[in-house]
């Protein structure tokens, strides 16, 4: 349920509305703007006396919400969410660009691709220490000691860094030295762990299942949103479909209907979605023109001998090249790298 208050609605008001809800055992979320303060409602608000609230002058309307849900309903809050990370804003006017190889493999591949990526614009540094496969005998990743040389890279070349959690046991690990948790594809529905990560405080970036609809990824942003951590950003990265000629279907038109149905911030990320090196150009830019908040490209040195997704890397001097090209479709869109 939304409570959404008149213009100019004392704060007193909005705050005897709401501690009467709360008293009820109701979750309250608050979305206050310079004119407007909206009250959403969570839990099961079918026995509130609505003409009750309704009373009071400063109530504008009451309106049910439809969809399962609530926190991470624009409804519940109008205004676009901006995660800022060690300042870095993913969701405002600048686009977030997230780069890095796909896999950790030694120390002077970090900080070689790490110093490249910062030098052509990049704003987020990526890499995998720990790597969910579809074989049990391909490359697992480095584990802990990849995490630390990613944390050293980004260190070196101040950049955040972004890099993908596996398990539970994992998270005070990460709480510890990773600026942005990623929950990889395979993990959208591993309901205890994103229960746990909304006990952080650390931005997660929640990748959309394989299979999953649009409706299912919110709502995996809703069980980390009810823990308590708002900050959570969605990654399209293709989901599959009857086709098998790219490793993945990039579904472009999820990004307008996300932002439709959520205030959250959406990158993108074409690198996954095609698994071909020469289609990451084109998909990225269209990413920006539909309006994603970022995209997250996979760029590596040597792309020929990496030890994991070698086939959708782009090398450091045609990411360079990329992202000249993104910044044209970017002010085209009134947005900027």
């Amino acid at each position: 349920m939304i409570i959404v208050m008149k213009p100019g609605a004392p704060v007193e008001e909005c705050n005897k509305i709401k501690m009467g809800l709360e008293k009820q055992g109701f979750y309250i979320n608050e979305s206050r703007g310079v004119n407007f303060c909206i009250l959403g409602v969570v839990g099961d608000t079918s026995m509130v006396d609505k003409r009750r609230i309704s009373a009071n002058d400063w109530v504008e309307k009451i309106m049910a919400v439809q969809e399962p849900y609530k926190r991470a309903n624009r409804l519940f809050h109008p205004e676009n969410t901006i995660v800022d990370v060690c300042g870095q804003k993913i969701g405002g006017k600048k686009l977030a660009i997230i780069a890095g190889p796909c896999s950790i493999e030694t120390t002077v591949q970090m900080n070689t691709v790490a110093s490249a990526v910062k030098a052509a614009g990049a704003n987020f540094l990526r890499g995998g220490a720990f790597k969910p496969r579809t074989s049990p005998y391909s490359f697992q990743g480095l584990k802990e000691q990849g995490l630390d040389m990613l944390v050293e890279a980004g260190e070196n070349n101040r950049l955040p860094i972004v890099t993908e959690i596996m398990s539970i046991d994992k998270i005070e690990k990460f709480v510890e030295c990773v600026d942005v948790i990623q929950v990889g594809a395979r993990n959208m529905q591993n309901f205890e762990l994103l229960k746990e990560l909304g006990k952080t405080n650390v931005p997660i970036l929640l990748k959309r299942g394989l299979s999953a609809t649009i409706e299912e990824w919110l709502m995996s942003a809703e069980y980390i949103m009810s823990g308590g951590n708002d900050n959570v950003i969605l990654c399209e990265r293709g989901i599959r479909t009857f086709e098998t000629y790219t490793r993945n279907t990039l579904d472009l038109s999820a990004i307008p209907a996300v932002k439709r149905l959520s205030h959250l911030p959406v990158i993108v990320d074409p690198s996954h979605a095609a698994g071909m090196w020469w289609m990451v150009e084109p998909l990225a830019k269209a990413a920006v023109a539909v309006g994603a908040d970022g995209l997250m490209i996979e760029v590596h040195n040597d792309p020929e001998n990496a030890w994991c997704d070698g086939g959708q890397s782009l090398k450091p001097e045609r990411f360079a090249d990329l992202m000249q090209e993104l910044k044209k479709i970017a002010a085209i869109v009134d947005r900027e790298i």
